[in-house]
């Protein structure tokens, strides 16, 4: 079978789980919450307002599946969504950092919540980090990237709302956010551009999620 055939096979497979049932799960603030590992999981982190819920609704083709909110740092658990029926895999909607608003105490919990979570969930096959495409890698990006390193979690970036930049500018931030990545030993080295307006990048997305349900 060759390449091509495999990566269409791949998209068709991707189109048709995510055309499929969809539905929450459970909350989780704190680990003991977390249902059986019995399933692949595949989680999404990112800085608050980057798009994180309009991106995963977009990805599930379900405007209400993730809530959307202007507040940033409201989503404090782990949201966790079951994919197929049955479910073949969970996303894993990790809460935002980097809102400058948030107490000290609140700061410190996302890092124990997210840091256990990524240290001691043997079903988490790879992290999904979302980077804002008008701004591309801020240094809070950096110190999640080195969290993920240290903790050996395979992740991949997906740059977000590709739509707002031009489309020059946007692949210079590709161009410059690759670069990061290969500095980052547990990054993955391509880079997805998604809009969730649009819809672009969304069924290379979907691919990339059952690609790495299924390592």
């Amino acid at each position: 079978m060759s390449g091509a055939t495999d990566e269409e096979a791949l998209t068709e497979s991707a189109r048709k789980l995510f055309a499929g049932p969809v539905a929450f799960l459970k909350s989780a603030p704190e680990l003991r919450f977390l249902p059986d590992p019995t399933l692949p999981e595949i989680a999404f982190a990112g800085r608050s307002n980057v798009g994180k819920s309009s991106l995963l609704n977009r990805l599930t083709g379900r405007n209400g599946l993730a809530r959307t909110s202007n507040t940033p740092g409201r989503t404090q658990e782990l949201n966790i969504f079951d994919v197929g029926d049955p479910p073949v895999l969970r996303l894993v909607d990790m809460p935002g950092y980097g809102f400058a608003k948030a107490p000290k105490d609140l700061a410190r919990r996302w890092r124990y919540l997210v840091n256990d979570y990524l240290r001691g969930r043997a079903v988490l096959k790879r992290t999904l980090l979302l980077i804002d495409g008008r701004h591309g890698v801020k240094e809070v990006d950096r110190e999640v990237m080195k969290m993920l390193d240290d903790a050996a979690v395979g992740y991949r970036i997906v740059l977000t709302k590709a739509d707002k930049v031009k489309p020059t500018e946007l692949a210079e931030i590709e161009r410059s956010t690759a670069e990061e990545a290969r500095r980052h030993p547990a990054a993955f080295p391509e880079i997805l551009a998604t809009s969730s307006e649009t819809g672009a990048g969304m069924e290379m997305l979907r691919s990339a999620v059952l690609e790495a349900a299924q390592l």
